[in-house]
Parts: structure tokens; C-alpha cells; sequence
């Protein structure tokens, strides 16, 4: 064992706080409970080191929020970029809808558009500049978990990287799943539910490099019932030739033939992928001048992946240990929430544990707060969201159209974006009266 992963002692006024998974959710959770007055507070990440890996993300001014009231919000705009504008179109070329996003709606923080691996490393270098470099320890894998008579978890941990490997236990005074969907901490909680379900979608992730006059200035969402495409720049212009990074995430069903098959749904979930497999799929598909297989043919490499689901769980905590991210609630992929509601997860958390003696009352009372509003934001994502209006738009002109408000009428349109963000406490109204999450730390 390392020597800094030491046993757990009575909940008191400093208990020592697990948190399983060095992902999103588990670093916000480790900032913002020191930021609650915390200081006992320990990641384990099984990767072996926190490397700027993976695609785009978007944050909602919401989950913004509760970054800059961390703190981190200078050094997460300095890799990011501010998205002002939201496009849906059909793929026939028609524009179903235009929205303002961040600023530009009315919030007081703005949306925005950034590199997972970005994100993942300021909160990293967060955790160990305030925390201290033990507070995150890499090469060490969650693999089960045991609930003792008195509530504490008995966490079973395995070492992967470094000078000791093998086995261990641990009995620390709250345990925190963090791990993903694919979690251990859930399926020890959980033992008769089993793993994620396939939902017979594919999507496929990349980030490209590309002149900025190439992909404009706004995120785009484009498609029909069948396929979809999600392309926005996530970075200022730089260098001569004014480049930015591109996100990019397409979705079509594993039955469309040519695409997939059975067999690639059973396997890795995130393998990579030539790009030229894609580009037949995508041919002709330009919108406003961003031109869809341009943006593809300018990375070097997509990951694809089977879209996974689960069904919303009845309960996440159990004594004092809890779920957060998508251990919790996995949210649709093509959403944009997965990270945002981490986040506001992280914050609830933090804040309820610091406002109860007891950890489980303090567990139980962030469990209360989040788990309806994650199960309603995942309904809403289905019913709702952008790609609901899309299917609308198809539904009703499959072959496209010259005037969406003789298909979808204004008000439609408006309704639906209103109890979009409303389903998710994301309004404008909501989220500037500012985070609900502070928590005075007396003075010592």
C-alpha cells in the first residue's frame, strides 16, 4: 500500500472522504469539498497518470458557474472557447433553428467548448496545488466494495502502476463513486442489475485541426431520424494560419448497413476507427459553409463506441457511500450534459456533507436534491432536446423543406427549448441567481 492511503477514522469534524474515479466528477467533487472546508480528501484514478485524452465537451453556463465560484474559471477559458450560438439543420440543408447560447441568452456565465483532456488537467493541477500531490493517486483501480455494520464502507482496491502492486482494503469514513459508467463502486451496490445496456447506436468522436473560417463561429447539430452530426470549434484562433480545434461526434444506428455490426457492439467500446470509413456516410453534408466530411478528413483518427444506457437506479447511497457522474445517471451522448451535471452533482455533494454532522444524513440529503433532477434532464434529453427537434422536423418533411415554421410553427420551436432547459434548471432566471452550493467555512 502507498503510505498515504491510510484506514478511515470516526466521522467527525474532519472525516476522510474517498472518491473513486480521477474523472470530471471525481476532481470537482475533491475541489469543491475542500473548498467546503474538507482537507481529508483522497482520488484514486485507475489510469496510470491524468493525460489529456479524449474529445470536446460543453458545459452549460450553469455548471460554469460552480467552476468559477471554485476558482478555475481564467484557467478553463484559456483553453476553451465561448459558444454564443446553437444551429439545428436538416440534412437536406434546411435551418430548423438558431439559438443564442451563454452570454448571448441572458446568463451571467457563459457556455463553454473544451477539450475533455483540457478540462481533466485543470482539475487535476487543482487537486494537487490545493490538496496536496497525495490527494491523487493514479494506477489504482476501485474493484468492489463492502458495507460494514456501522454504515462505512470496506472499499477493495487494486494496484496496477508503481513499486507495489496487488490487493488492498480500505475503510475510509465516505466513499464516493465517481468510476464511470461502468462502475464498480455501483455494481457492488448493485450486485443483481448488470452492465450497461447496448441502445443500437454508434457513435463515432474526433477532433480535428482547421482554419477557423472553416467550421464558423457556432455549434452545429444536423441530420434526420436516422443519423446524426454534432461539429463546433472548441478553441480561439491561433498561429498563422488562424487554426482551431474541432469537435466532432457523429451517430448512426449499428444496423445501417455498411456501418456495423453485432459483433462491433460486443466489442471495445472506444477502438479506433479509419476516417475514411466514415466520409461515404457523410458525403454532401454542408451546412452554412461548414462542410462535414472537410472537418473529418482533417483528423487524423475517430473512436467509435456502442452508445451504452442504464436504467435509472432507485437509490444511489447506501450508508456513507454515495454515486456521482455517470456512475449515477448516465446522460445521452450527443446531450451535452454529461459533464455539466458532474459537476452540479459535485457541488450538492460537497455542500450537503458540509451542512450535516452526520455523513449519511449529509449523502441522503444530496441524494435527494439530484437524483430526481438527473432522472428528469435524462427524460428530457430523449423528449426534448436537439436531436428530438431534428427527428420533429424529419417527421413531418422528410425531404426537407424551404420554411421550417410552416413544419414546425415559432412557438413550437420556443416551447420546446424552454422546457428543455427548464427540465434541467438550466434557465436563465434559475441559474443567475447564482450557486446554491456555497458553503461558509468558519474561520479557525
Amino acid at each position: 500500500m502507498s503510505p498515504h492511503l491510510t484506514h478511515g477514522q470516526q466521522p467527525g469534524r474532519d472525516p476522510h472522504v474517498m472518491i473513486a474515479g480521477g474523472g470530471i466528477a471525481g476532481l470537482t467533487a475533491a475541489l469543491a469539498l475542500h473548498a467546503a472546508g474538507f482537507e481529508r480528501v483522497t482520488v484514486i484514478e485507475a489510469a496510470p497518470a491524468i493525460r489529456p485524452v479524449g474529445a470536446g465537451l460543453d458545459l452549460m453556463p450553469n455548471a460554469v458557474r460552480e467552476l468559477d465560484a471554485l476558482g478555475l474559471l481564467d484557467a478553463l477559458e484559456a483553453g476553451a472557447l465561448r459558444t454564443r450560438e446553437l444551429r439545428c439543420y436538416h440534412r437536406s440543408g434546411g435551418l430548423i433553428s438558431r439559438e443564442p447560447r451563454g452570454l448571448g441568452a441572458g446568463y451571467r456565465w457563459p457556455q463553454l467548448s473544451v477539450h475533455r483532456g483540457h478540462l481533466q488537467q485543470v482539475l487535476a493541477g487543482a487537486v494537487r496545488a490545493r490538496l496536496g500531490t497525495s490527494a491523487l493517486i493514479t494506477g489504482v483501480r476501485a474493484t468492489g466494495v463492502e458495507l460494514l455494520a456501522d454504515g462505512r464502507p470496506r472499499l477493495r482496491l487494486e494496484h496496477r502502476e508503481g513499486p507495489v502492486r496487488g490487493r488492498a482494503s480500505l475503510e475510509p469514513d465516505v466513499l464516493i463513486g465517481a468510476d464511470g459508467i461502468r462502475s464498480a463502486v455501483r455494481a457492488a451496490l448493485n450486485p443483481t442489475e448488470g452492465g450497461p445496456a447496448r441502445d443500437g447506436l454508434l457513435v463515432w468522436r474526433g477532433v480535428s485541426r482547421m482554419p477557423a473560417r472553416a467550421v464558423g463561429s457556432f455549434m452545429l447539430i444536423a441530420g434526420d431520424d436516422r443519423q446524426k452530426a454534432v461539429v463546433h470549434p472548441m478553441s480561439r484562433p491561433s498561429g498563422p494560419d488562424r487554426e482551431v480545434l474541432v469537435n466532432w461526434a457523429l451517430a448512426r444506428p449499428a444496423d445501417t448497413p455498411g456501418v456495423a455490426g453485432d459483433e462491433r457492439l460486443r466489442g471495445d467500446r472506444n477502438r479506433a476507427v479509419p476516417v475514411d470509413a466514415l466520409l461515404p456516410h457523410y458525403d454532401g453534408w454542408e451546412f452554412a459553409g461548414v462542410n462535414v466530411p472537410a472537418v473529418l478528413r482533417a483528423a487524423d483518427t475517430a473512436h467509435e463506441h456502442p452508445t451504452v444506457d442504464r436504467d435509472p437506479l432507485d437509490r444511489w447511497t447506501h450508508g456513507r457511500t454515495t454515486l456521482i457522474g455517470d456512475a449515477a445517471h448516465a446522460m445521452h451522448p450527443l446531450g451535452s450534459h454529461g459533464a455539466t451535471q458532474s459537476i452540479l452533482d459535485a457541488r450538492a455533494l460537497a455542500h450537503a456533507l458540509a451542512r450535516h454532522a452526520d455523513p449519511a444524513e449529509g449523502l441522503a440529503a444530496y441524494e435527494r436534491e439530484r437524483r430526481p433532477a438527473t432522472a428528469a434532464l435524462r427524460r428530457a434529453d430523449r423528449e426534448l432536446g436537439p436531436g428530438a427537434v431534428i427527428d420533429l422536423a424529419h417527421a413531418r418533411a422528410p425531404h426537407g423543406f424551404t420554411d421550417i415554421h410552416r413544419v414546425v410553427p415559432a412557438e413550437e420551436l420556443a416551447a420546446l427549448a424552454a422546457r428543455y432547459a427548464a427540465a434541467g434548471s438550466s434557465d436563465p432566471t434559475t441559474v443567475n441567481q447564482g450557486s446554491p452550493y456555497e458553503v461558509p467555512v468558519p474561520a479557525p
